[in-house]
């Protein structure tokens, strides 16, 4: 019986100790079958190289890694990949980090470096996922708590009967926008799944695990959901008040006109009559 082959870990960076790692959210989505059909370094996450001795892991959703890249390179990439960004965001999301060689405690995180025992292949898709997600995490907090300031005079008037149109709009696009957050979040980033490249290899879950507990990965989702279903239950109850407040104007105007029909008939049944 012959042993299986052991898979090979491509090395990167052979030369050098520390590399550095910027992380950004540029954008809603990436177009990367677009990318798939040029000369790439690895699938899933897609791996292209990028400046003179880096490379870029980048993802769907709308987030990259650079690695390796100066300033310089990495303007001109984001430059040449801005055809193929859908609803590229404003002011993207940064995380910048180094990663340092060192066998002995492998997804170790002190500060801004983290420590891995070699630079492969996979572990850098490794860590550009779990920067990803902590990127987009990032970008997702922030819009959270600005839905939460612009949600709060909703929940103080919930008991008024008089809202404007404008008020009424911008209830709904709160509640668009949580439910925009949370399909992005669950139907197309997949924060808490596991990225495929472990089914392939493994031996790298370890690093993963450490390097998604360091991050808090899962622990920032599950809070981002708690406040996410916040801001919907209070617009979705503010809604309700309305639409409760405004049948019972209609009931009102009904019982008014009720009113008045009577009053005319027996005006003509009195004086009429």
């Amino acid at each position: 019986m012959t042993s299986p082959i052991p898979k090979m870990h491509k090395a990167l960076f052979v030369d050098k100790s520390t590399v550095k790692v910027r992380a950004l959210l540029i954008g809603q989505s990436i177009n990367i079958k677009a990318l798939e059909k040029t000369d790439y370094l690895a699938l899933n996450p897609l791996v292209v190289a990028a400046g003179k001795q880096g490379c870029a892991i980048l993802f769907r959703y709308g987030a990259i890694a650079l690695f390796n890249l100066t300033p310089a390179e990495e303007k001109e990439f984001l430059a040449n990949l801005n055809p193929l960004i859908t609803s590229p965001v404003d002011s993207p999301e940064v995380e910048e980090v180094e990663i340092h060689q060192d066998a002995t405690n492998p997804g170790r995180v002190e500060g801004d470096i983290i420590f891995l025992p070699q630079f492969n292949l996979e572990s850098l898709q490794i860590v550009a996922d779990i920067l990803a997600k902590s990127v987009i995490l990032a970008y997702y907090e922030a819009r959270t708590a600005s839905a939460f300031d612009r949600i709060e005079p909703f929940a103080v008037r919930l008991q008024h009967a008089r809202w404007s149109r404008h008020q009424v709009r911008e209830l709904l696009q709160q509640l668009g926008n949580t439910l925009s957050i949370d399909h992005k979040m669950v139907g197309r980033v997949e924060i808490i799944d596991k990225p495929e490249l472990l089914w392939e290899y493994p031996e790298l879950e370890p690093l993963y695990r450490r390097l998604a507990l360091e991050y808090e990965v899962r622990e920032r989702h599950l809070v981002l959901e708690r406040k996410l279903e916040l801001v919907f239950r209070t617009a979705e109850t503010a809604l309700g008040l309305l639409q409760h407040n405004t049948n019972l104007r209609v009931e009102w105007y009904i019982v008014i006109l009720i009113v008045v029909e009577i009053i005319l008939s027996l005006y003509d049944l009195v004086f009429r009559g």
